[in-house]
């Protein structure tokens, strides 16, 4: 039987899976279609948060550990995070240009409270939920919260089908997101959360000598080069969908459909096969099937075929999500493994906001195909600094076990 806690963090979770699928892939149609941003504009909707949230990382760490109750801090940076989207509601009546600057205004002044809301999620949940339940009660709530999501984005394809153009259909949209941070709002409040102690003991900021390990300096370049690949074709990709293959936000609703519905089937075949494989051998073929995609998808404009790429996409998408973290896990010493997933985090964060740009330019200066290909390129290329890392690792365990 479930706790207090898990019920109210699994209805918390519900409003929030609605909230992020009624705004988040629906931000960049609009900006390109209400307020005719530019391909570089487009852009930065994807790198603005990674930015601000590395900017934001330390001051967020050091109110969190200065919070008596972090729910508290937690469902008011959310709230904040949503009523940034009643702004965004009416950014279409804002004359000429200026209106695509102010949305990616807002993007980031949203991403400040929206870093505080991550991090402090992460660390109040983990307090209040049994460790013994973790690992099934999160298996069980992200499945859940994956259905939720399906829902809703498919229920906003069939409802907005003819309604790309329209900039009301956005108003509604963007204030019912709002309305869906109340809720979540409620429901982190009624969350119990123990009483905690501050913790005023100073450590050391950063650990220099993780970096004098050869098996996670060399596992943090491929995973860097990986990410690299994989993110530069986000931006590139909305711009493709709605400028190239001129996509309705029902096709849209039906790229992320089909996406969805792929890691909700996958998921547990990745987790089979790395529990029997190994995680590096199987994110070998991960890789390689991630470093098709934007090759696959240039191919061709049809509506019907990018919606099979879509869930094409989608199946290794999840081994991705699934698959990576653990490899970092195994990768980092257990005596400084704190450090080892700080660096990489801050690391990616630099990724996640350079690497869009690179895309943008490489549309803008060259064409849309050779972004695609480049981005193939360097996913490829990880996949094989993969591999490589992969048959070393073998190759020395056959050794020791020879001696």
């Amino acid at each position: 039987m479930r706790t207090h806690n898990e019920k109210m963090s699994i209805y918390h979770g519900m409003a929030s899976a609605v909230a992020q699928n009624t705004s988040n892939s629906y931000i960049p149609i609009f900006a390109m279609t209400i307020l005719g941003a530019t391909n570089y504009q487009v852009g930065l909707i994807s790198s603005l948060p990674p930015l601000i949230t590395l900017l934001m990382t330390l001051p967020a760490a050091i109110l969190l550990n200065r919070a008596f109750e972090q729910k508290r801090l937690v469902a008011f940076s959310i709230l904040a995070a949503r009523f940034v989207f009643l702004l965004i509601a009416f950014i279409s009546y804002v004359p000429g240009s200026f209106g695509s600057w102010l949305l990616l205004g807002l993007i980031a002044a949203m991403s400040v409270p929206n870093t505080m809301a991550n991090m402090g999620w992460q660390s109040f949940i983990g307090n209040i939920i049994e460790d013994t339940r973790r690992a099934q009660f999160f298996s069980d709530r992200n499945r859940l919260l994956t259905v939720v999501g399906l829902f809703v984005t498919l229920t906003i394809g069939i409802v907005m089908k003819d309604m790309t153009a329209n900039r009301v259909a956005y108003q509604i949209l963007f204030m019912f997101t709002f309305a869906v941070g109340v809720v979540e709002l409620y429901f982190l409040l009624k969350h119990d959360e123990p009483a905690r102690e501050l913790n005023i003991e100073k450590k050391r900021a950063m650990d220099w000598s993780i970096f004098k390990n050869n098996k996670y300096v060399l596992f943090l370049i491929v995973a860097l080069v990986f990410n690299f690949g994989w993110q530069m074709a986000w931006g590139i990709f909305n711009i493709y969908n709605v400028r190239y293959a001129e996509a309705t936000i029902f096709w849209i609703s039906m790229f992320n459909v089909a996406n969805m519905i792929a890691q909700i089937f996958s998921f547990s075949l990745w987790r089979k096969w790395s529990q029997k494989y190994g995680n590096m051998s199987v994110f070998v073929w991960v890789a390689f099937g991630m470093s098709t995609a934007p090759l696959l998808m240039v191919l061709s404009t049809n509506l019907y075929y990018l919606v099979a790429m879509s869930f094409l996409s989608g199946l290794f998408v999840s081994g991705t999500v699934l698959i990576l973290f653990n490899l970092l896990l195994e990768n980092s010493p257990q005596e400084v493994r704190t450090y080892c997933i700080t660096t990489y985090n801050v690391l990616l964060a630099v990724i996640a906001f350079s690497s869009p740009q690179v895309g943008i330019w490489l549309l803008e200066t060259y064409s849309m195909e050779t972004a695609m290909y480049l981005s193939t390129a360097v996913r490829f290329f990880a996949a094989v600094g993969f591999l490589v890392l992969f048959l070393v690792r073998k190759m020395r365990e056959k050794s020791l076990v020879q001696y």
